[in-house]
């Protein structure tokens, strides 16, 4: 996968949507690109939050540890951020993320998607929709785990 490519993908991800092409192909630059096999965390609960991750291909599984095992409380694919929350809140990882399939993931340090934030105020309006929505969809799964 080339810069332009993952210029392509940055520009479907709803955060990134009004930042400038130019931008968005020094983030690419500034990016790192990892690849992880199926399974293999791209983080895990409590550690520290020192990067965002955006999707390139493949699907992840955000999961929660409960008393009867890990729960997949979402499942995310390209063009997906995860990892934001923790590098907002400058607080540990408040979630495992993994593998779900062999994964291509554009890796994003605190510094540079900060700066972004800082630099792109739209982002955080953007960032705040979809948190919002992520929020409701796991207080969904929350009550209906409750119920049965």
């Amino acid at each position: 996968m080339d810069i332009n490519t993952e210029v392509r993908v940055l520009q479907m991800v709803p955060m990134f949507k009004d930042v400038e092409l130019a931008r968005l192909k020094l983030l690419a630059f500034a990016s790192e690109r990892l690849s992880f096999g199926q399974g293999e965390l791209l983080f895990e609960r409590g550690d520290p939050s020192d990067s965002a991750f955006v999707i390139l291909n493949g699907t992840a599984e955000v999961r929660l540890a409960t008393p009867t095992g890990p729960l997949v409380v979402a499942k995310i694919g390209q063009n997906a951020i995860v990892g934001e929350m923790g590098v907002i809140r400058d607080a540990p990882r408040s979630a495992t993320v993994a593998a779900a399939t062999d994964l291509v993931a554009l890796r994003i340090s605190r510094e540079v998607f900060i700066g972004m934030i800082r630099e792109f105020p739209s982002m955080s309006l953007a960032m705040m929709r979809d948190l919002a929505e992520r929020l409701e969809a796991t207080n969904a799964k929350v009550a209906a785990l409750s119920r049965g």
